[in-house]
């Protein structure tokens, strides 16, 4: 009985060491008597045990490799600290297991060669501007030189970018000086745009100084000529009604009157207003004075009726003489 037992413990533990349970995203490369038979995939397989086993397992998920601080001098000799992470993973289990004895170490050291080499191509104001090229310069030189080892390089990102000391305090002087120059040039151009604006608004406010006097001699000239317009109008429209007026009845004897009192009241003005005056010889007749500005009004007339011709004859004497 106990060698059927232990013949069939045997049996039992050489068939669950010929069972294998591959996990999710994991690829594991069989050998058999030490040469590559096949890759088992993700789940529940069976090899022959002793005859077969499991060489390389391989991760197929996306691996995040530190890459060390490292030195490397840029174009214009400056020499720069730098470090990052690199992300890969194996894309071909075969190659990974035997193109390279350790592919994540390979491409680690690759990544360092590789940023040491983009970094001498760029000078070190482009090192900081172009980080974003670095990087995919980087990746691009990987994958050229990882793709026979079955692993491929998602990404790379610089992490640090240290340069010297003396570097940085040169750096932080330049920067000073770049933002006093902003400064310096934004308050010159403030200046210049404020003294623009008082000079636009200067102008501005002649012009429509001009433009308001302009107007009111304008308005000022159409006010006087209504003005005069309208005197002269007034002026028509009273000659006219007391031409009118003449030509009824009674007008002449009206008018007579009228020129009657303004010749008395002429003369009442002027012995008011000035101290030196020459009076007729009858001036202390009244009725004469009346009379010779009737006769006045009578020779207007009669020239009018005549067609304005000069009467003949010599004419009539006034009270300061002959005519």
């Amino acid at each position: 009985m106990e060698p059927l037992l232990a013949l069939a413990a045997l049996v039992m533990i050489i068939v669950l060491a010929g069972i294998k349970a591959v996990p999710q995203q994991e690829a594991w490369v069989i050998e058999s008597v030490g040469k590559f038979n096949r890759t088992l995939q993700p789940g529940l397989n069976i090899i022959i045990p002793f005859y077969q086993r499991v060489a390389y397992k391989h991760s197929l998920k996306e691996h995040a490799v530190e890459v060390p601080e490292q030195a490397g001098i840029t174009r214009d000799n400056v020499t720069l600290n730098l470090d990052g992470i690199l992300y890969v993973r194996i894309t071909d289990p075969i190659a990974a297991s035997y193109g390279v004895s350790s592919p994540i170490y390979a491409v680690q050291l690759l990544a360092q060669t590789t940023m040491r080499s983009e970094i001498g191509k760029l000078t070190l104001d482009k090192t900081f501007e172009e980080r974003e090229t670095l990087n995919a310069n980087i990746v691009s030189s990987i994958n050229q030189a990882a793709q026979t080892w079955g692993i491929q390089c998602m990404r790379y990102e610089i992490k640090n970018i240290t340069p010297p000391t003396s570097v940085l305090k040169a750096m932080e002087l330049q920067v000073a000086a770049d933002r006093q120059k902003r400064a310096l040039i934004l308050e010159s151009e403030g200046k210049q745009q404020a003294q623009i604006n008082t000079a636009q608004a200067d102008k501005q406010e002649v012009v429509l100084a001009s433009e308001g006097a302009m107007t009111d001699q304008i308005n000022r000239a159409k006010g006087e000529a209504e003005a005069i317009f309208a005197v002269a109008e007034a002026t028509a429209k009273g000659i006219e009604v007391v031409a009118l007026a003449i030509h009824k009845q009674g007008g002449s004897e009206a008018v007579s009157l009228k020129i009657a009192e303004q010749y008395v009241s002429a003369f009442r003005e002027l012995a008011k207003k000035s101290t030196t005056m020459l009076l007729p010889a009858n001036a202390n007749d009244a009725g004469s004075m009346v009379a010779q500005a009737l006769g006045v009004f009578e020779t207007i007339r009669n020239r009018q009726h005549d067609g304005g011709s000069e009467p003949s004859g010599g004419g009539k004497k006034g009270p300061w003489g002959s005519a």
